[in-house]
């Protein structure tokens, strides 16, 4: 019964716009068409699990990290996107859970920092590509976050190039709402430490945030919650006072367990936080990035890349030391 009331509303969702109560960016809440988050079942953590049996680690980082609901990183390794993102949805859908994405190929990416540097060719190419990826999820339920750093990012950048990132993330916002109607989309705004709360309302509002379910918080960082929880509130008040709207937010709990050292890639002493969940001080607490993945050759991962599953590190991040 449940699938078939799903199938309806997606069909009615897909009647066209002048029948809608709401513009299509807010028509549905896919936490209530699904049972629950997915667990990616080809994510780093769990296939470092799968193939180390005998490890003494591997029980504790299947248990405490493999088997939660964590985000999948989309971007130019994905292959043709819309395929890919498709795929994953559906393998969420055929299971009734709801999945979480991470678009990441904006041109220029990192352009300031460099840590991460590359992303689409240009921004013509990028258009093409979150087209795709957007079209591939399609009428299922999905949340997705909206290219990390892409608005703390702006230090070296020039007035128009932030115009033209503006326009980027603008683009990709009217393409979810066109054709992702049940999909929550969150513009990405940095930590509390990268810009105030004003400074990252204005450039939320100019990149399109009003087309936008909410906006995310502390992606791959260590920050907790409790500050994480106050910035949002900040960037809101600012979002009410100059522009008269808020929207909700998410934050990644994934490694903030033990809060932040003031180190950012690869801190030793940190710690798994609080599970994927709804509420917990944000609109959900999220598994963004995937503890144990490194930040780069830096820190703890000294000697290794940035994604690779790090299993000393992810083990020690369990306990938190």
């Amino acid at each position: 019964m449940r699938r078939r009331l799903r199938a309806l509303a997606t069909a009615l969702l897909a009647l066209p716009l002048a029948f809608a109560a709401a513009p299509s960016a807010h028509a549905a809440d896919p936490t209530t068409m699904t049972s629950g988050f997915y667990v990616d079942p080809d994510s780093s953590a769990k296939r470092w699990a799968a193939a180390n049996p005998g490890d003494g680690r591997a029980a504790a980082i299947n248990a405490n990290i493999a088997n939660t609901p964590m985000a999948r990183w989309f971007g130019s390794w994905s292959g043709t996107i819309g395929t890919a993102t498709g795929g994953y949805v559906g393998a969420a859908d055929r299971v009734d859970k709801l999945p979480l994405l991470v678009a990441y190929n904006i041109y220029n990416r990192d352009y300031c920092g460099g840590h991460s540097a590359g992303g689409a060719a240009s921004p013509s190419a990028y258009a093409d590509w979150i087209a795709q990826f957007a079209g591939g999820i399609a009428n299922r339920p999905a949340v997705v976050i909206l290219e990390p750093d892409s608005l703390g990012d702006y230090g070296c950048m020039t007035q128009a190039q932030i115009d033209e990132r503006e326009a980027m993330l603008s683009g990709a916002l009217a393409q979810f709402s066109r054709q992702a109607p049940n999909t929550w989309v969150y513009m990405d705004a940095g930590n509390p430490r990268w810009a105030d709360a004003a400074t990252m309302a204005r450039r939320l509002h100019e990149a399109g945030l009003r087309q936008a379910h909410g906006f995310s918080l502390n992606i791959s960082n260590y920050i907790t919650t409790a500050e994480n929880t106050a910035y949002g509130n900040a960037v809101n008040r600012e979002l009410s006072s100059r522009y008269g709207y808020t929207k909700p937010f998410v934050v990644d709990t994934s490694r903030n367990g033990n809060g932040s050292n003031g180190q950012w890639c690869n801190p030793s002493g940190r710690r798994i936080g609080t599970p994927t969940q709804l509420g917990g001080g944000a609109e959900m607490l999220l598994w963004i990035k995937v503890p144990g993945e490194s930040d780069g050759n830096c820190g703890v991962g000294g000697g290794s890349s940035a994604g690779q599953f790090l299993p000393e590190v992810a083990y020690k991040m369990i306990y938190g030391y």
